[in-house]
């Protein structure tokens, strides 16, 4: 196979993986300079071309990442009130948030606010991207079937909702023409609409750590792109707080999601339950193992 055929597949097998932008480094980049020369000038195609192994090596060092992230509009700080309990200073910022300009002037979310639920003395938080429906009918986090699938998820960790803290990125329900029941990712600016609620929150609960549930949580929250897969698997941090990024419950709700991605998400749990201390047992390690 030509060099040029080496790096074609490369890039051809990213592209079927959902990557749609790459930056590539010197090597590479002279690698397509050599080759759009030689196309250009025939006599000098007659010379000894870039060997295969060269050209994967440049491939390989080609770094990957999605489409460029447009720039969310300046983030307005909201300050955390200092006085009274985390319930009482939890509640004082979903009373800021209710009539919050930034969020307001964007005409793009839905007028009911959704804060959080949970306890705000918590070791553990958990934030998700936005409000849906149903959340947005309860003025309730993560109800519904996704709700459900999350409770089932914290009571393997041996938690009941009522002891953790859960959240969102954005506190209202990311408006659609003629929208019913149906939903939509939040985009940047609203997801910077809303950040500094959720700095307030992490400063008042102070949690141990942080999940974050899905790729949009984790790009609001940390500022990272691409897909869940590349994100899981590490710690990363936000206001100082470990964080964890693992698959949204809805994830785990497709018809093609098996026990393989249930093993992905429990083995990210049991991650943040070592961070937690909490305590682990041979059958909790062994949740959705595969067995021979």
């Amino acid at each position: 196979m030509s060099g040029a055929e080496t790096l074609i597949e490369f890039l051809r097998g990213e592209e079927a993986r959902g990557v749609r932008t790459v930056h590539l480094d010197e090597q590479a980049k002279e690698l397509l300079r050599e080759l759009h020369r030689r196309a250009k000038n025939p006599a000098r195609a007659q010379a000894p071309t870039p060997a295969p192994a060269a050209t994967a090596a440049a491939a390989r060092a080609v770094v990957l990442e999605e489409a460029p992230k447009p720039q969310a509009a300046p983030v307005v700080e909201v300050a955390a009130p200092a006085a009274g309990s985390a319930a009482q200073r939890i509640a004082s910022l979903a009373k800021q948030a209710e009539n919050w300009e930034p969020a307001r002037r964007l005409g793009s979310l839905r007028s009911t606010m959704v804060f959080s639920t949970g306890s705000p003395e918590a070791e553990l938080m958990l934030v998700g991207e936005a409000p849906g429906y149903q959340e947005e009918q309860q003025r309730e986090p993560f109800v519904g079937a996704a709700g459900q699938k999350l409770n089932e998820i914290l009571k393997a960790m041996g938690l009941a909702r009522e002891a953790v803290y859960i959240s969102n990125i954005v506190k209202f329900r990311p408006a659609m023409d003629g929208q019913t029941t149906n939903n939509r990712k939040p985009t940047l600016e609203e997801m910077a609409s809303c950040i500094s609620f959720v700095r307030a929150e992490v400063e008042i609960v102070k949690p141990r750590c942080i999940v974050a549930l899905g790729g949009t949580a984790a790009e609001g929250l940390l500022g990272l792109s691409g897909s869940v897969a590349a994100m899981r698997g590490k710690w990363h941090e936000f206001s100082g707080i470990p964080v964890r990024v693992t698959y949204h419950p809805a994830y785990l709700l497709h018809n093609n999601s098996g026990a393989q991605d249930k093993r992905r998400v429990w083995e990210d749990m049991l991650e943040v339950m070592e961070k937690l201390g909490l305590p682990i047992s041979e059958k909790q390690r062994g949740y959705f193992v595969t067995r021979p």
